[in-house]
């Protein structure tokens, strides 16, 4: 059984950062995608960064590309996402979601979810 459970939320001001944990356990794929979702308040969940392992390497939605960076520690237990230059839009709450094989566009093919954690951008 994966488990997933997001840290690192909170309140952060207009142009600043905050980083996002995702601790892993149970997790027995060889081949996965690992994905930061975002919840914002009357929008659809987004999906925002994506850690790939076949072929290994990370994408992003072009709302966060160049701001945000998804990345997996060396033991590979913990994902995390940094977020730079938070805008007050992206006040939400932020979820990883973890599945065997390649990624997808559809919340709903994402087996595995943590809790989430709410980020706050308000100055």
């Amino acid at each position: 059984h994966v488990n997933l459970e997001e840290s690192g939320g909170g309140s952060v001001q207009p142009g600043g950062s905050l980083r996002l944990s995702c601790a892993t356990s149970g997790f027995i794929y060889v081949n996965y995608c690992l994905a930061w979702w975002r919840q914002v308040p009357g929008r659809q969940r987004e999906r925002i960064a994506v850690l790939t392992t076949a072929p290994a390497g990370t994408s992003y939605a072009d709302s966060v590309k160049g701001r945000f960076t998804v990345s997996q520690d060396e033991d590979k237990n913990t994902l995390f996402l940094q977020m730079n230059d938070v805008k007050p839009e992206e006040n939400g709450t932020y979820y990883c979601a973890a599945r065997a094989g390649d990624c997808s566009l559809n919340p709903g093919l994402f087996p595995s979810w943590g809790q989430g954690t709410q980020v706050t951008v308000s100055s």
